[in-house]
């Protein structure tokens, strides 16, 4: 399941506080397994289940970054989209993501900086009503004026 919004390029000129996007993706085993083979990282707690059913998680749960990820996705894709250049974030993650669960990844707009083309970005991910990951996010934000 994929929810996106319009993607593209906001230049730094059409930015204004209050702006959002967001996008909406289940996370699936298969994204689960292709996160492990492309970052290395394969604790058992994302791909077995006998062994993450004895963990506090009760059972399977996705990478936190791979539910980062999404944020990414929104910042590289929508807002600002195409251009975009991360500079930061910062991640606090509050809750699992299951296989199966729809991840809705959401930025805001809260600062910006016309002269410098930084922006300052609210970020978080929420499955149904539960926030499962939160931050702010710095970008560099592409400018007509260098196209």
């Amino acid at each position: 399941m994929l929810d996106n919004m319009p993607r593209g390029t906001i230049c730094i000129e059409d930015l204004e506080i209050g702006m959002r996007r967001h996008l909406r993706k289940e996370v699936t085993d298969r994204d689960i397994e292709m996160f492990a083979e492309v970052s290395t990282d394969r604790n058992p707690v994302h791909l077995d289940d006998d062994y993450a059913h004895d963990t506090i998680f009760q059972g399977r749960i996705a990478h936190g970054m791979l539910t980062a990820g999404l944020i990414s996705a929104v910042i590289g894709e929508q807002l600002p989209g195409h251009g975009a250049v991360y500079l930061g974030q910062t991640l606090k993650f509050m809750a699992p993501v299951r296989p199966g669960d729809v991840v809705r990844a959401e930025v805001e707009v809260t600062g910006i900086d016309y002269a410098r083309r930084r922006v300052t970005l609210d970020t978080r991910c929420t499955v149904g009503e539960t926030v499962v990951l939160k931050g702010e996010a710095n970008v560099l934000a592409p400018s007509r004026k260098f196209d």
